[in-house]
């Protein structure tokens, strides 16, 4: 394959076959800006998608079957089998196989984004449960995907339109975020998301609210010292930067007065106090962005949907979304290296 591609291809992992991802993927694609922007690679079986095709009725969703990626089609759907059978199809189902699948499809689309093979990976929603064993832990994509490029941290940032959300602690447990939430990686964090603002979205000044750990923001210490001894003092270093970063923010009020739409970027401490927001506002539409890394990673920021897997009623506007955030920001950066050339 040349090494200067007529467009970008974007790799697919499918996820979960027996969850949503072959039907919102597959959805997606019937998009007529797609052969336009970019050319899509599925990480799964020939098979599995022959068979969502007659069971979605989706007659008019061709692909091509090839064997590795010299045999890349533009112009076309290709479609790259990660395992020698195809696991059985069925709906709404967990299996060991379609885990297994699952994780085959995003192992080899990874090594592939590493290789720059494909320009940038979009993952479809797979189930942890089906992929986790005792020699294997796998606790997120964006975890995975972090290590996998040798990466030293990464941002789980989540976006759609103008709301951009950033996670300063990510997949663990509650009773483990307050001892996780430390100066050094809100700065860290914070960086990572003022970096992308600029690079990924075109966002010259960006800025950013940071959110309270505790209730109220801590209420000047009745209701906890975090923002006083970090947090706070965070904020004011990132400032002496001249970095645009402002807070802490008690996060119900915040989210409550709509203050979002004030900033380029909010970031939350935690898990849920940034996603329950983010999915409420932007369900249809969310994605999840891996920010900081040196390769493109988004994905669509819900599940597997086992109770409406095969029923032809999943809504593919978040993975088209996050299928085209991957191609626009490939072109931003392959703009920004040919204006530094």
């Amino acid at each position: 394959m040349s090494a200067k591609l007529s467009k970008p291809i974007i790799g697919i992992s499918i996820g979960d076959i027996n969850g949503i991802g072959a039907e919102v993927t597959m959805k997606s694609l019937l998009d007529n800006r797609t052969y336009k922007n970019f050319t899509p690679l599925i990480y799964g079986h020939g098979k599995a998608i022959s068979i969502y095709r007659k069971m979605l009725d989706m007659e008019d969703f061709n692909f091509v079957q090839i064997r590795n990626l010299d045999e890349i089609q533009h112009k076309r759907i290709n479609v790259i089998n990660v395992t020698e059978e195809c696991p059985e199809i069925i709906p709404g189902v967990e299996t060991q196989e379609s885990g297994k699948m699952a994780m085959e499809a995003l192992k080899v689309a990874v090594e592939d984004l590493k290789e720059k093979r494909i320009q940038a990976l979009v993952t479809a929603p797979l189930n942890k449960n089906n992929i986790n064993s005792e020699d294997f832990k796998f606790i997120g994509h964006t975890e995975y995907i972090t290590e996998s490029v040798g990466a030293k941290n990464s941002l789980m940032f989540l976006v759609a339109e103008q709301l951009r959300v950033g996670l300063v602690t990510g997949h663990m447990p509650i009773s483990e975020v307050a001892k996780n939430v430390t100066k050094e990686g809100i700065k860290e964090k914070c960086n990572l998301m003022l970096k992308s603002l600029k690079q990924d979205f075109g966002i010259a000044k960006p800025r950013i609210a940071i959110l309270g750990l505790n209730p109220h923001a801590g209420e000047d210490g009745l209701l906890g010292q975090e923002e006083i001894e970090i947090i706070k003092p965070a904020i004011n270093e990132l400032k002496e930067e001249n970095k645009l970063v402002f807070g802490p923010y008690p996060a119900d009020g915040f989210f409550g007065m709509m203050h979002q739409s004030k900033f380029d970027g909010v970031l939350a401490m935690y898990h849920d106090q940034g996603l329950i927001p983010f999915k409420s506002i932007a369900f249809s539409n969310g994605i999840n962005f891996t920010a900081g890394l040196p390769v493109i990673r988004t994905s669509p920021d819900h599940g597997t949907a086992y109770n409406i897997a095969g029923k032809n009623l999943a809504d593919e506007g978040s993975m088209r979304a996050a299928i085209f955030l991957a191609a626009d920001i490939v072109e931003k950066h392959q703009e920004a290296l040919e204006l530094s050339n």
